[in-house]
């Protein structure tokens, strides 16, 4: 039985996490509509507020109160790497003296990518794993090239910068998902963006204060990729998700659905807080086996667990590459995925940085484990529409990302009984 429906998936996470923060430390009233309010941006809307921003929340928006004195606080960041490591370049440049700390698994993921760069600007930071300590000081501007395209180290430097003394250059020789410079003019900050050859540069010129603004966080392409995989996979399957985020850093996997054979259709496009937006729509379709590497990996990292349950029913081998950040995420994802998608019929094997999976192979049921990890979870969960008997254990951990993921799948359900 195939899905059918329309779906409008929560707010963008990482576009949540960076209205949350940047909110908590600018001058006057935010306002955010649609956020995701999944476990780990509530672990960013609790920090600002333990710093002593002010919080407002109600059914429609969130107003954030921002601070310049931000207080001296243990922060539990959860399961969230994107709190922990964006705070830390927020706080790096402040006052006091804050420790970071999170769950058993976030304890577990190396913070020396975040820390190292934070240091060339003087930042002063113990630990190269949750608690971290932070003694606020002074900061000098600096050029930091990124060694490998990341998003959350990208961020977590230009952050700092807004509380550095002169210019602050990030170089990233791949582009990594730009929200976090897409964003900071929203809240009044002057950027400038050069494309060169030997990579790209964002410069910023502090020590700045951000303004306070209004931001309409559009919906999650990550979350509503998991619809889009239904879709695909599914019997006599059409699905729509409305007002999803458009950004070119965040739309590999439409291109790869494109790749495999999928027809994507795109309407309503329209923009929102300085980012695209649109309605896309799915269609049960066969697919055919593709190699995803390279530059393709930092705008689909997310997605990958996704692609991997794709790829055990489309025809021949996908190879997936270049992906050996996996391995730190919530959980290692190369491992957690390879694991589990074998033990519901898969042939698939993991490689260093990756996985190579031959297909079609038909699901069989068992009862598998999210390991903690809500994508997996959700992975897992669109794995049973196929095979009703894998039952999924641990699922409600799609808390962390999308709360209402079950109460939507059951929706589709019905719209096609």
């Amino acid at each position: 039985m195939g899905l059918r429906g329309t779906v409008r998936v929560p707010g963008d996470k990482s576009m949540t996490h960076r209205a949350f923060l940047m909110g908590g430390i600018a001058e006057g009233t935010t306002v955010i509509s649609n956020a995701l309010l999944g476990a780990d941006c509530l672990a960013s809307l609790a920090a600002v507020e333990a710093l002593g921003a002010h919080v407002q929340q109600t059914e429609q928006e969130i107003r954030i109160t921002g601070t310049t004195a931000l207080k001296a606080a243990t922060i539990d960041c959860g399961n969230s790497g994107t709190t922990i490591r964006l705070l830390s370049g927020i706080l790096a440049g402040s006052q006091e003296t804050y420790t970071l700390t999170g769950d058993e698994s976030l304890q577990r993921r190396p913070m020396d990518r975040v820390t190292v760069p934070l240091a060339t600007l003087g930042a002063d930071i113990e630990g190269t794993y949750a608690p971290l300590t932070i003694h606020g000081q002074p900061l000098v501007g600096t050029t930091y090239t990124l060694p490998v395209a990341s998003a959350q180290v990208k961020s977590a430097v230009l952050l700092a910068g807004l509380f550095a003394t002169g210019e602050t250059t990030v170089v990233e020789p791949i582009l990594s998902r730009d929200h976090t410079e897409r964003m900071l003019p929203k809240f009044g900050t002057d950027l400038t963006i050069q494309e060169q050859e030997q990579g790209r540069k964002i410069r910023l010129q502090g020590p700045v204060r951000l303004q306070a603004t209004e931001i309409d966080i559009p919906g999650d392409p990550s979350s509503a990729a998991f619809w889009w995989a239904a879709a695909i996979l599914g019997a006599d399957s059409r699905i729509t998700t409305e007002h999803v985020l458009m950004n070119p850093t965040r739309t590999g996997f439409l291109q790869v659905l494109r790749q495999m054979g999928a027809s994507v259709e795109i309407t309503n496009r329209r923009e929102t807080a300085g980012e695209e937006t649109a309605d896309v729509t799915l269609m049960t379709t066969s697919l055919q086996a593709v190699a995803i590497e390279g530059e393709q990996i930092p705008s689909l990292i997310d997605e990958i667990p996704l692609l991997a349950l794709l790829a055990t029913q489309a025809e021949g081998r996908t190879v997936i590459r270049d992906a050996a950040e996996l391995r730190v995420k919530e959980t290692d994802r190369i491992e957690t995925v390879v694991s589990t998608l074998r033990k519901i019929g898969a042939q698939i094997e993991a490689t260093e940085d990756g996985m190579i999976i031959d297909g079609p192979t038909p699901l069989v049921g068992a009862t598998v484990d999210s390991a903690g990890d809500h994508r997996l979870a959700m992975m897992l969960t669109i794995a049973a529409t196929l095979q009703p008997e894998i039952e999924v254990l641990g699922n409600e951990v799609v808390e962390v990302s999308y709360p209402t993921f079950y109460d939507d799948l059951k929706t589709l359900q019905q719209t096609n009984p």
